[in-house]
């Protein structure tokens, strides 16, 4: 990954690289932890560092993934190239976006779970009304992506390129990282390939089980 000082960036570093994403989904998905995700929208730019994400891996390798039957419309983004953004609407009900990770074909991604919003604080209250407090506003998948005002639009957005509206920078990985089981599946649950800063408090509720969809063990919710 790109150099990072060991002392925690009250700023983004460097843009992530390809490289920086080529491994195994598992491997990959915890080194994003206290990665940057910034917005640059019209009403201002909102930046937050990732506290929480989810791996989901390719093509018949995960019956939780989007990506199991291969690239379909809706999945072929996740089979790259990595750095792209992914973006779905869960249950009919709000947006998650995830990291398109590993080598061209793959079909893997991070779902970002939960961040800590660092920069644009004001913005990111006014899009997350309900938010009580500081953590809350991007606790959770849905609550990040409306912090972030990431939508339909930002499907395949290159999260490595200087002038996306969207991008992904290096940061400074948590002191201690906790893993556990992925959140909302009924299928391949027992995978511990969800993982977290360690005390975090935006770190999103952990409830297990899920929704599934009519005519599929496979989920509407994980990528």
């Amino acid at each position: 990954m790109a150099d990072v000082p060991p002392s925690d960036r009250s700023e983004p570093g460097p843009l992530l690289t390809e490289k920086d994403l080529l491994g195994p989904v598992d491997v990959v998905a915890p080194s994003l932890l206290g990665c940057w995700v910034v917005t640059d929208r019209p009403e201002g730019r909102v930046a937050l560092r990732l506290t929480e994400v989810e791996a989901y891996s390719g093509a018949g390798e995960d019956p939780a993934s989007h990506a199991h039957r291969g690239p379909t419309p809706r999945a072929e983004i996740m089979f790259g190239p990595p750095g792209r953004l992914y973006v779905y609407f869960s249950y009919g009900v709000h947006w998650c976006a995830n990291i398109v990770v590993g080598p061209a074909g793959r079909g893997s991604a991070a779902l970002m779970r939960a961040g800590e919003v660092a920069v644009g604080e004001e913005l990111a209250r006014a899009r997350r009304p309900a938010a009580r407090t500081a953590r809350d506003l991007a606790r959770g998948p849905a609550r990040l992506t409306q912090a972030l005002a990431i939508g339909p639009d930002d499907r395949g957005t290159d999260l490595l390129d200087p002038a996306s509206p969207v991008r992904l920078h290096a940061g400074s990985p948590p002191t201690a990282v906790s893993v556990g089981p992925r959140v909302g599946i009924s299928v391949a649950a027992e995978l511990p390939w969800r993982f977290w800063a360690t005390d975090a408090p935006s770190v999103s509720v952990f409830r297990a089980g899920g929704k599934p969809r009519r005519g599929s063990a496979r989920q509407d919710g994980p990528p």
